[in-house]
């Protein structure tokens, strides 16, 4: 089997899975339970907390755990967008967000508030200045993802919050989702105050996640009731999955750095294959820099993409069409529309997206079936 669907989640580490069984059998109190059992599973929870805590260079009480990237972007814009209605209802973000986001932003321009969507260059990167440009006084939230989900372009967050911090008003959210694990993630330097993560997209379990709340925020509460995470996110914690989630994230941050750089070698290597098949056209920047290490979009235009996607599965290669929150939606990709790509290369979107247990061999394989089904897909156009 040759899985190239890693953006979409990930299988999870043995270790995980023995940790999240192991807290599930033996650890299975509450936390919010004052006797013995509920005592050891809040401890557990705290070390988790720390964990993920020491490994984005955060404070523990800064972490608040979710069920996973959705929750968290719907956490951060619609809870700072209702909490800070006072400052204004001016909010900033742009056409590349992932649907967990950009359907959060049209939901609050139902309710009153004004949005202004930043377009990207042809390559899929937004510019900061014009970002910047897009702030005003009344302006209480800019969000911006840092990977984008289709095409793999990263976006200069860095560079928005330096420019953020002269609007001490406005806060900053960032989609992290695509980009934990695989590139240097630093909340504190880059002055953001919300940070989405998911843990099924570093090998964790899913319905694992985290916010990122900067000390002093405070959001709306989405989920009322016994007041857990410190009030921002009420119900019974998942001690199982935040505690895999921690460990997840460990495994994945001890070997970053060498992962990313063995992806971008591969990355490059099935690049190679693609933009020799006729019939595809690359999505994204030729320039590595612009580009995260494990994700490749391209488009078959003429073609159905779930043809392909069925075709490659028919030699056990498993890739995507578009994100995997909107595969199935039979429509054109708001991303490469974005990007001025044509109706035809926008309803054709398809997307890579690789491991660092991934090899040149399993690259070349895909690379190779690819160019022999897109060959046999081009005699019927």
């Amino acid at each position: 089997m040759y899985y190239f669907d890693h953006a979409a989640t990930t299988p999870p580490y043995e270790e995980v899975v023995q940790t999240v069984a192991e807290v599930m059998g033996s650890h299975f109190g509450n936390p919010s339970s004052i006797h013995g059992l509920g005592l050891q599973a809040e401890r557990l929870v705290g070390k988790a907390r720390e964990a993920v805590a020491r490994l984005l260079h955060v404070l523990p009480e800064e972490i608040v755990f979710t069920s996973g990237g959705t929750e968290s972007n719907n956490m951060a814009i619609v809870g700072a967008a209702l909490h800070y209605a006072g400052r204004g209802k001016h909010l900033v973000t742009s056409e590349l967000e992932h649907p967990s986001v950009y359907e959060c932003f049209r939901y609050l321009e139902r309710i009153g508030y004004e949005v202004t969507y930043v377009k990207p260059n042809g390559s899929g990167q937004l510019s900061a200045r014009e970002v910047l440009a897009a702030v005003r006084q009344d302006t209480i939230l800019v969000s911006v993802m840092h990977v984008n989900n289709e095409i793999g372009a990263i976006q200069p967050v860095a560079e928005i919050g330096e420019g953020l911090r002269e609007f001490p008003r406005t806060l900053f959210h960032v989609d992290a989702v695509q980009s934990v694990g695989k590139l240097p993630v630093k909340p504190g330097e880059w002055g953001v105050d919300l940070l989405s993560v998911s843990g099924h997209k570093f090998r964790g379990p899913r319905g694992s996640g985290l916010l990122y709340k900067r000390k002093g925020i405070a959001l709306q509460p989405l989920l009322i009731g016994g007041g857990q995470e410190a009030g921002a996110r009420s119900g019974t914690e998942n001690v199982p999955a935040m505690v895999g989630m921690a460990k997840a994230l460990r495994l994945t941050m001890e070997r970053r750095e060498s992962d990313a750089q063995r992806m971008a070698g591969l990355r490059e290597r099935l690049l190679t294959h693609i933009k020799a098949i006729p019939g595809l056209v690359y999505n994204g920047s030729d320039r590595e820099a612009d580009m995260a290490p494990h994700i490749i979009g391209f488009s078959a235009p003429g073609i159905k993409p779930e043809v392909v996607v069925h075709a490659l599965e028919e030699h056990h290669i498993y890739i995507s069409t578009k994100s995997a929150c909107s595969s199935g939606i039979d429509r054109p990709s708001r991303i490469l529309l974005a990007l001025g790509a044509d109706g035809e290369r926008a309803a054709s979107g398809l997307r890579i997206s690789l491991s660092p247990e991934h090899d040149t061999s399993s690259v070349d394989v895909v690379g190779r079936t690819l160019g022999q089904i897109m060959e046999k897909l081009g005699r019927f156009r």
